[in-house]
């Protein structure tokens, strides 16, 4: 029972982990589509771009759902300690969504398209902002009592270092959607994102340098879990895997392959999402309430876990089939195969 009491703890902290980097790799290039979009020159342009996302931009969003209903089952105090302190940034993703949704829809059946199109650019950048302020808020820290319950301003989640982490978090969404445009078109539509992925990544780079070294100097939480052993070794072997990844995405960037770069880029996601799990564990609410503080009950975590197990796989097999079905190119007049 006392193996359980760590055990299972870990184990739904690993699965919130994968749920979360599910849902920022694959509706990430919905939201960077969706910024990109505002840049289109014209109409024939802006709608190969939402027919690119037409089929599988649902799907992708499950994966946020799933991620609210398990960190809530299985972490209960995290789930109300962490949405009291992000109540702010979190509606504003949300409210985001729901206006990228609805112009998504709305688009189809206007006959004037101008307010949709950019209420649609508008909705991605508002859920990527309020997502970039969540993230930078809960990696420097969210102030609880000696119980696990916030004790905060309303405002803490605002500071410079979390808007650093919004704006680098809202190119990464730019560079895999950009990526992503590669891959689903041709022509002078697909130099154009050759071009806005090479911005994109030389910013993500510089945000993530700047992340990088100014995080550890200002947060001492931070400072002393990247000193531990041996994961000072695993934190100084990262960022030189980081400039690989990044050298290897310009060169095929520069080459003008088009699967390469959405893999690259997805590699350096995965690796971001390495360092900041290393980086959180144990922690649930950093720096303070632990996994195994804020646990549910054995019983509660088992039966989730028996239900979560079975619908991961399911989960997984849909996505991969909508990529399967809808892997083909989007074709346009003069900007299509």
């Amino acid at each position: 029972m006392e193996t359980l009491k760590y055990f299972l703890p870990q184990v739904w902290f690993g699965i919130l982990a994968l749920f979360l980097f599910l849902y920022v790799m694959l509706d990430g290039f919905d939201l960077g589509v969706g910024i990109l979009s505002v840049t289109s020159s014209n109409e024939e342009r802006r709608g190969i771009l939402m027919t690119s996302l037409s089929n599988i931009w649902d799907a992708n969003e499950t994966w946020l759902v799933l991620m609210g209903g398990s960190l809530f089952g299985a972490f209960p105090l995290a789930y109300a300690t962490i949405l009291n302190a992000l109540y702010i940034p979190i509606c504003m993703m949300l409210f985001g969504l729901i206006f990228r949704a609805v112009a998504f829809e709305f688009r189809e059946h206007a006959q004037r398209k101008f307010f949709w199109n950019y209420a649609f650019g508008a909705g991605s950048f508002l859920a990527a902002l309020g997502q970039g302020f969540a993230l930078g808020a809960v990696l420097s820290g969210v102030n609880v009592d000696e119980a696990g319950h916030f004790i905060g301003g309303t405002w803490d989640w605002l500071s410079w270092p979390s808007m650093v982490t919004a704006l680098t978090l809202i190119q990464g969404y730019v560079l895999i959607g950009s990526t992503y445009l590669i891959w689903k078109t041709s022509g002078e539509l697909q130099e154009t994102h050759y071009r806005t992925a090479k911005i994109a990544a030389w910013t993500t780079l510089l945000g993530a340098i700047f992340i990088t070294l100014t995080t550890p100097i200002f947060y001492e939480s931070v400072r002393t879990r990247l000193l531990e052993q041996p994961l000072v070794y695993i934190f100084g072997i990262i960022p030189i895997l980081g400039i690989i990844l990044i050298s290897q995405l310009l060169t095929s960037l520069d080459r003008k392959q088009e699967r390469a770069p959405f893999v690259w880029t997805i590699l350096i996601f995965v690796l971001t999402f390495i360092g900041l799990a290393l980086v959180v564990f144990p922690y649930i609410i950093p720096p303070t309430i632990t996994i195994y503080e804020a646990g549910a009950d054995l019983s509660a975590l088992v039966f989730m876990l028996i239900f979560v197990g079975f619908l991961i796989p399911v989960m997984l097999f849909y996505n991969l089939y909508q990529y399967v079905v809808f892997r083909g190119k989007v074709a346009g007049n003069g900007y299509g195969d």
